[in-house]
């Protein structure tokens, strides 16, 4: 069996290489999960993800995970996992640094595609 390459990747640094709010990056695939990083500022839109569970650590800055029922506050260093199913609006004031994991192929927009889909998300040059 043929191993794959071990590489490494700065996560602060690989953040250059992202030049627009709300779109991910792949960072390393993982037994068939996507390490995602993602600028995000403002608020993004009500979804939910049938059947995938989603999980943000903020690395740099803070935001607010919206529940229908409650808000969540995130600083930096914070770790949370959404649920399957549960609807949720990511919510940033000011520009905010995420890392996501998810099943691999999962949609940023969640069980609906609308302008603000992504597919085919880049990868970040160091993480191949």
């Amino acid at each position: 069996m043929t191993r794959p390459a071990i590489g490494k990747l700065n996560i602060r640094k690989a953040f250059d290489q992202i030049d627009e709010h709300w779109s991910p990056h792949i960072a390393a695939n993982v037994n068939g999960q996507d390490v995602r990083l993602a600028k995000i500022e403002g608020a993004f839109e009500w979804h939910h993800h049938d059947g995938v569970e989603e999980a943000f650590y903020v690395v740099k800055g803070a935001f607010t995970m919206r529940f229908r029922d409650r808000d969540v506050s995130l600083a930096e260093g914070d770790f949370i996992v959404v649920p399957a199913g549960v609807e949720h609006m990511p919510v940033a004031d000011k520009e905010c640094w995420i890392m996501m994991i998810e099943n691999a192929g999962t949609l940023n927009t969640g069980a609906h595609e609308n302008e603000r889909t992504k597919r085919d998300l880049p990868t970040l040059k160091g993480a191949e």
